[in-house]
C-alpha cells in the first residue's frame, strides 16, 4: 500500500513544483484529479470540496477510482460516454447520478478533461469538476407518459373509493390508517423524483463547470512551469511521435508483471510506457524511465554478448529470453531473466516490443503456481491482446 501512495505522490511531485496541492486546495470549486498512467487511474487529488460535498475523507478518496460514487441510480450509459472520452483523450460534459457516503444521491454536472504534457503530448491527467444541479419543483411525466401528480391523484382515489364505505362504518380507526397510507404515497412519489428523474443542467451550472476548469488548468500550467515540465490544456506536441492513448495506458494498468514498451519507430528505441512492477523493481520513477532506452539498467558488469543477443533478435523481430545482470537506481545489481517479444498491431505490422523482466530467485512474485516462463508469455501474450484490440479502434484525438 505504501509503494501506491509512493506512486500516487510522484503524481504530482515529478510534474508539478511542491506548492501545487496547497494551491489547488484554495480553489472553492469541487473537483478531482486523475492519473490514466497509474494502475485503474486512481485519484492523485481530491479539493475540500468535493471532500465536503461527497461526505468522504482524502484518505477514503486518495487513490481510489471514480466509480466508488456510482450507485444502483446511476446511468450506465452515461458511465460508457464518460469511458469513451477517457479512451479518445477528450474533454466531456455530463450529467451524472452519484451518490455520497451516506448513500443518498444526488444530480451533479460532470465536466472532465485532459491534462496534455507539452513536452511530448501525452495525457498525464484528468481533470473532473463535479457541479451540484439545483433541482426546479416540478413533475416529470410517469410510465406511460402520465404526469406523476396526476398519477398520483388518481392512486389516491383508487385508495379512498374503495375504502370510502369502510370508513364511514368503522370511523377514526380507518381514517388514521388511510391518512397513513397518503403520506407513504406521498414519500415513495418524492424519492421517485428526487432519484430517478434525470436532471439537466442549467447554463449557469455549464459555465461554472468550464469556469472551474480553467481556473484548475491555470494552476496546473503555472506550477508546471516551475520544474519546467510544461503542461496544457490542448495536445501541442510535434506531429509523428508515438504516444500510448490513456485507454492502452489503463489496460495495460492491470498487469501485474514488471513490463516495459519501446517503440521501435522512434529514434533510440524509447521506453514508452513502464508497468507499476517495473518501478518498485528498479527503483526509478515514471519520468526517469519514459523516454529512455532499456540501456540505462546496464552496468559495469553486464555481459556485452548478452546486449548484443538483444539488438540481434530485435533486428530479426524474433523473441528472444535471455539472463543479463542489471542495476537498480541505487545501483545494487540483480540478475533479470528477461524476455523480449515483438508486438503487432491488428494490421499485423510490429507496433512495440515488450521487455518482460524478472529478477531471478525472488520469493515475492505472486505465479499463482505458474513457471517463470509461464508467468512472461502470459504478460506478453495480455500486452499483445491490448495493443491489437486497442489499434482496430480509433486512435488519440489530435485536438
Amino acid at each position: 500500500m505504501e509503494s501506491e501512495l509512493g506512486i500516487i505522490e510522484q503524481s504530482f511531485n515529478s510534474r508539478y513544483s511542491l506548492w501545487v496541492q496547497e494551491a489547488l486546495a484554495e480553489l472553492p470549486d469541487c473537483f478531482t484529479i486523475t492519473d490514466p498512467c497509474i494502475s485503474g487511474q486512481p485519484i492523485v487529488f481530491a479539493s475540500k470540496g468535493f471532500l465536503k460535498m461527497m461526505g468522504y475523507s482524502k484518505s477514503e478518496v486518495i487513490g481510489k477510482n471514480g466509480r466508488i460514487f456510482q450507485g444502483p441510480g446511476t446511468c450506465r450509459r452515461s458511465v460508457m460516454e464518460i469511458r469513451e472520452a477517457i479512451r479518445e483523450e477528450r474533454a466531456i460534459q455530463i450529467n451524472l447520478l452519484n451518490y455520497r457516503k451516506d448513500g443518498a444521491p444526488f444530480w451533479m454536472l460532470f465536466h472532465m478533461c485532459p491534462v496534455f504534457s507539452k513536452e511530448d503530448g501525452r495525457v498525464i491527467h484528468f481533470v473532473g469538476v463535479q457541479v451540484p444541479i439545483s433541482r426546479k419543483p416540478r413533475r416529470s411525466a410517469g410510465r406511460n407518459g402520465v404526469n406523476l401528480c396526476e398519477e398520483g391523484s388518481r392512486m389516491d382515489e383508487i385508495v379512498y373509493g374503495s375504502c370510502r364505505r369502510e370508513v364511514c362504518s368503522d370511523s377514526l380507526v380507518e381514517s388514521g390508517r388511510l391518512m397513513s397510507l397518503d403520506s407513504a404515497l406521498d414519500d415513495v412519489d418524492s424519492r421517485v423524483l428526487d432519484i430517478e428523474e434525470p436532471c439537466e443542467a442549467s447554463d449557469l451550472e455549464k459555465r461554472r463547470a468550464a469556469t472551474a476548469i480553467h481556473s484548475i488548468l491555470s494552476v496546473l500550467t503555472h506550477y508546471s512551469e516551475l520544474t519546467g515540465r510544461l503542461v496544457c490544456g490542448k495536445r501541442c506536441s510535434i506531429s509523428g511521435v508515438g504516444l500510448l492513448s490513456s485507454s492502452l495506458n489503463i489496460s495495460l494498468g492491470r498487469l501485474k508483471q514488471s513490463f516495459v514498451l519501446t517503440d521501435p519507430h522512434l529514434p533510440d528505441m524509447p521506453i514508452v510506457y513502464a508497468s507499476d512492477a517495473f518501478f518498485k523493481l528498479t527503483g526509478y520513477a515514471r519520468h526517469e524511465v519514459l523516454g529512455c532506452n532499456c540501456r540505462f539498467l546496464s552496468g559495469v558488469e553486464t555481459d556485452s554478448s548478452t546486449i548484443y543477443r538483444i539488438k540481434e533478435s530485435i533486428q530479426n523481430e524474433k523473441a528472444c529470453t535471455v539472463r543479463i545482470l542489471n542495476y537498480r537506481k541505487d545501483k545494487s545489481s540483480f540478475w533479470n531473466l528477461l524476455h523480449i517479444s515483438p508486438v503487432r498491431n491488428a494490421s499485423g505490422k510490429i507496433a512495440y516490443f515488450v521487455g518482460v523482466q524478472m529478477e531471478e530467485g525472488c520469493k515475492n512474485q505472486d505465479g499463482h503456481g505458474l513457471s517463470p516462463e509461464m508467468r512472461q508469455l502470459s504478460a506478453v501474450g495480455a500486452v499483445k491482446i491490448a495493443v491489437r484490440s486497442l489499434s482496430m479502434g480509433a486512435g488519440p484525438s489530435k485536438s
